[in-house]
């Protein structure tokens, strides 16, 4: 019975895709706007955040601000629409109906941004009816290792996307430069030579990144980057690049970066109790993104630094080596407290870095951890919560030191299906 269920999903998720797909082919073939795709895997939703932000200043930018990035939810973007039940047929059927009304209406926007993601090899093909006129790969690490295997594998199913975009765009700093050789595209680089590049850039603690951004083609502007850290200064960077290859000018560039504001979850600062400060970078995690965040919250004064690490899902042969990778990061000279979250986290991590010399602390949920931070935190200290979803969810860790309560509904996963979630899956009433 459960397989011929699977089955019927399956047959009904692929009939719902072709029929959503062939209304965007339509859409594009009669209107006149661009398509952005952002891959990668790494920082995805905040590029794609950024880049949508930085265009919005001068044009009519349609995007989703969650992670609609599957081959079925994707195709909902370009009509504004909310993903329903699979099984929900009446609501598909409004869906087809209005789709055809928009196709067949003035379209208001100029740019479409839309974010693809990719679990296995292959599912990157799936995307080829869009035809982005620019494509950004914002990475290539480690990810979904337990169906891609190999690094190999993943660097082929993110660099596909670029056997159908017009444009693509890719940060050098976090691909192999093996993976990179015969295939056309333009770089960005926050330290290297790039068409889009840093000529200088600096962060203060906890403040805004700045950065001088030189242009293809021999222009620089000057911004400032909103997200914390090094990596904040590559969304930055590649939200300004993006918004020159679509034709914008210096002064309209610019003008964009202005607009943009940190993401749930991704290195957000939050006000903590005893006047701590709480940097929120829990939407999800990888080695690279892990290491990121610990540079910021190593180069915060403070007297005390706390890092909640939760295990890092996804990872599959990788996930041992990945979390000592971590754990081997962990600088008993700049992290007075270490507290995981998680079973790999605790079984990989933990003991390389208790051997480094940290005071590491593991447990198995959110809630225990925040609890347990609570206890010893000193006043005007700094938490860094970092981690996956299923079996982690750190969010749930902070709301436990939030300062002003209200500030829960800033976290990551807070909607009543997420909580209904968290809930079945710790056995407790989630806060």
């Amino acid at each position: 019975m459960q397989s011929i269920q699977l089955s019927l999903k399956r047959i009904g998720k692929a009939l719902i895709c072709r029929i959503l797909e062939a209304q965007v082919r339509q859409l594009r073939a009669r209107h006149q706007f661009k398509v952005v795709a952002v891959a990668g895997g790494i920082g995805k939703t905040s590029t794609k955040l950024a880049i949508a932000e930085t265009l919005s200043a001068n044009h009519a930018v349609q995007y989703q601000k969650g992670n609609y990035n599957d081959r079925a939810t994707i195709p909902l973007v370009f009509f504004g629409h909310s993903l329903p039940g699979l099984f929900n047929l009446p609501a598909w059927v409004k869906i087809f109906r209005a789709n055809r009304k928009i196709i067949h209406s003035a379209y208001p926007y100029e740019y479409v941004i839309v974010e693809l993601g990719t679990d296995g090899p292959g599912q990157m093909a799936f995307f080829d009816y869009l035809q982005p006129d620019i494509a950004i790969v914002t990475a290539l690490v480690p990810e979904h290792m337990e169906y891609f295997g190999t690094m190999d594998a993943v660097i082929r199913e993110e660099l596909s996307v670029c056997d159908y975009s017009k444009q693509v765009l890719i940060n050098i700093d976090d691909a192999p430069n093996e993976a990179l050789k015969n295939r056309e595209f333009l770089s960005y680089s926050v330290d290297k030579q790039a068409d889009y590049h840093a000529l200088a850039w600096k962060h203060r603690e906890l403040e805004h990144g700045e950065l001088t951004i030189a242009l293809r083609g021999g222009k620089t502007i000057a911004a400032k980057s909103p997200i914390i850290g090094k990596q904040g200064i590559k969304i930055t960077l590649a939200a300004a690049a993006t918004a020159h290859m679509a034709g914008l000018s210096a002064d309209d560039i610019t003008q964009g970066l202005a607009r943009i504001k940190p993401f749930a979850g991704r290195m957000q600062l939050l006000r903590g109790i005893k006047n701590s400060i709480l940097i929120d970078d829990s939407y999800n995690a990888s080695p690279p993104a892990v290491e990121a965040a610990l540079d910021v919250l190593y180069a915060a004064t403070a007297p005390q630094r706390i890092a909640i690490l939760g295990s890092m899902n996804q990872l599959g042969d990788y996930s041992p080596e990945a979390h000592r990778e971590v754990g081997a990061y962990c600088d008993a000279d700049k992290l007075d407290v270490v507290v995981t979250i998680g079973h790999d986290a605790e079984t990989y991590l933990a003991p390389v870095a208790k051997a480094a010399g940290c005071d590491v602390h593991s447990f198995s949920t959110p809630y225990q951890a925040g609890e347990f931070v609570k206890s010893r935190l000193v006043t005007s200290a700094i938490v860094l919560a970092d981690g996956s979803q299923d079996g982690v969810y750190a969010e749930e860790a902070l709301k436990l030191l939030l300062e002003n309560p209200d500030d829960q509904t800033k976290l990551v996963r807070q909607s009543a299906d997420w909580m209904a979630i968290k809930r079945k899956r710790f056995a407790q009433t989630a806060r």
